[in-house]
């Protein structure tokens, strides 16, 4: 999974306001939020793109930015808290972040007694079991893809429309307890409890396709009117309380988002704060360079700021079993001839990229370890590059680059003449191979149409190393119908094996130190080239409160903020 990072930056930024924006946090105050006086008023919502979809089986992770976790709660949810604490996971509808057993392959969950639909029903492990299983049915494609993988005989399910008897790996014994039975250890099983599919869903009230135009809301605010793309406006479940939710803190009594706007005009009127505008949130406009300018001199504006990190990494793909790309020298040189500085300015400069050498990013909880096997400097080793290129007998390269056709996900034009030119300072000729976006990820995918070279992007459906390698590097990921993201078909059973004795702890530390020293081993392969990790900075009203970027996606978050 990735989120798409917009090229709306200027490329040339004041040093006042580079200097500014490194660090996070938000900007607005140092004295702590107290939900108990945050009742009241409406929260605008102001996004570049609608919401496709309402029916949690049809979301993923992180699917409608933060919007659907107002609507849904799930077994486990992020602990809604700024940095390192915010980038783990906390009981929801849970008791707890779940007991594991026989040696991770088992979970039980315990739920809450205090959780009810918006009709005023008790929530139950069946509900919540029938979610799960309506995910499966073809009719609600978009959701995470990893239950159908994980639990023991779901590969081949088809929902429960066409097959009512239910997955039986998933086993309900009472009302309040639901046990999980997969294929293999899974450690990581609290994180991917927190995706939009093990939101509950009463079975009386399912309407197949048609249960998103009005979804039952087990979260703080339920649907009052719902319009695809365009707008949503929720209004207070009654039967949602704050003893049973402590994480979200449902400030506002109205919730109104508007869709199909644009970037730049989202932020003008997050500046301005005319009228109801001064209470506006975004969930999806980082700042532009007419505002980012305007940062870091101490002004209003700097009070309207939230700045964090989404683990993401946009880099080169490699298909090593591709000349020149299977020669490991050929690899090492490009890496020693990237400018990484120059990548950043096409990103829009370091107040939303900063360069990278690993290929996880720089976040404690995904293990980041630093390493930089190939050092290019601030403008690339042209040098080094040079020498080892004629080491390989490619002395007069010339390769091509496959990149998206625009700039709005970040591997585009901009990235992509970057990297021409750093390779050219190494004597290699690049042409540029530019792709549809629309079906750019499609085409790289397939093993029969890929690219030798090509631009990519990966961010972490959850805060730890295992959604962020084992889709690049386990060997047994790679699809060759398509949807392949192992571009470097690259197959080490000793990595695979290493790969599922991670899996199987239940220890965050340890999965973090070994995913550490995994992605530090792969890295001396050159098989990718990393370029950037992903900053944001994102505006809001100068009547929000609390706009504080969690340390799971970086942004802040809905279900926290107040207006006046």
């Amino acid at each position: 999974m990735r989120r798409t990072l917009p090229i709306t930056f200027a490329l040339t930024l004041l040093a006042g306001a580079l200097a500014a924006c490194q660090g996070g946090g938000n900007e607005t105050s140092t004295a702590a939020f107290d939900p108990a006086t945050c009742q009241g008023g409406t929260l605008p919502v102001l996004n570049q793109s609608g919401i496709t979809h309402l029916d949690p089986a049809r979301l993923y992770t992180s699917g409608g930015g933060n919007i659907p976790s107002l609507l849904f709660r799930t077994l486990t949810t992020r602990n809604r808290q700024a940095g390192e604490a915010g980038a783990k996971p906390a009981p929801d509808l849970a008791t707890d972040l779940g007991t594991p057993s026989d040696g991770a392959k088992t979970w039980t969950y315990k739920l809450r007694s205090d959780i009810f639909f918006e009709d005023g029903s008790p929530i139950t492990a069946g509900d919540v079991k029938y979610g799960i299983e309506r995910s499966f049915a073809p009719e609600l494609p978009g959701g995470a893809p990893y239950l159908r993988d994980w639990l023991t005989g779901a590969a081949d399910y088809q929902g429960p429309y066409k097959q009512p008897e239910g997955i039986t790996s998933i086993e309900t014994p009472d009302d309040k307890t639901i046990i999980f039975k997969l294929s293999k250890p899974e450690g990581d099983f609290p994180y991917l409890a927190t995706a939009t599919q093990f939101a509950p869903v009463p079975k009386a009230k399912d309407k197949g396709a048609d249960y998103e135009k009005h979804p039952v809301s087990s979260g703080p605010y339920m649907v009052e009117s719902y319009e695809p793309k365009k707008t949503l406006n929720l209004v207070r479940n009654p039967h949602w309380s704050r003893t049973s939710d402590t994480l979200r803190y449902a400030c506002p009594d109205r919730i109104e988002v508007t869709a199909g706007l644009d970037s730049a005009v989202i932020n003008q009127r997050l500046q301005a704060g005319a009228g109801a505008d001064a209470n506006a949130t975004t969930t999806d406009a980082n700042v532009g360079p007419e505002q980012l300018a305007q940062l870091g001199n101490g002004g209003p504006l700097d009070k309207q700021v939230a700045r964090g990190e989404f683990p993401s990494t946009t880099y080169l793909a490699f298909n090593t079993s591709k000349k020149p790309f299977d020669d490991e020298r050929v690899r090492q040189a490009l890496s020693y001839a990237i400018n990484r500085t120059s990548v950043v300015n096409a990103l829009g400069g370091s107040a939303v990229a900063g360069p990278s050498t690993t290929f996880l990013p720089p976040q404690k909880a995904l293990g980041y370890t630093p390493y930089d096997y190939f050092p290019a400097g601030d403008a690339g080793n042209a040098a080094k590059a040079k020498e080892l290129l004629a080491a390989a007998g490619q002395s007069n390269l010339s390769i091509e680059l496959s990149h998206g056709n625009d700039d709005s996900e970040g591997i585009g034009p901009k990235v992509a003449a970057a990297v021409q030119d750093a390779f050219k300072q190494a004597g290699v000729t690049v042409t540029l191979n530019a792709i549809e976006t629309a079906t750019y990820r499609d085409v790289i995918g397939k093993p029969a149409t890929q690219p030798a070279l090509a631009l990519s992007t990966w961010g972490a459906d959850w805060p730890s190393g295992g959604p962020f390698l084992i889709p690049i590097f386990d060997g047994r990921q790679i699809i060759t119908a398509g949807g392949n993201f192992n571009l470097a078909q690259y197959n080490d059973p000793a990595v695979n094996s290493e790969i599922d004795a991670i899996n199987a702890l239940t220890d965050p530390a340890a999965a973090q130190a070994r995913w550490g020293a995994l992605d530090a081993k792969l890295g001396k392969l050159a098989l990718v080239i990393p370029l950037t990790h992903e900053k944001d900075v994102n505006l809001f009203g100068r009547n929000v409160k609390n706009a504080v970027p969690d340390g799971w996606r970086g942004q802040y978050d809905l279900s926290r903020v107040s207006v006046k």
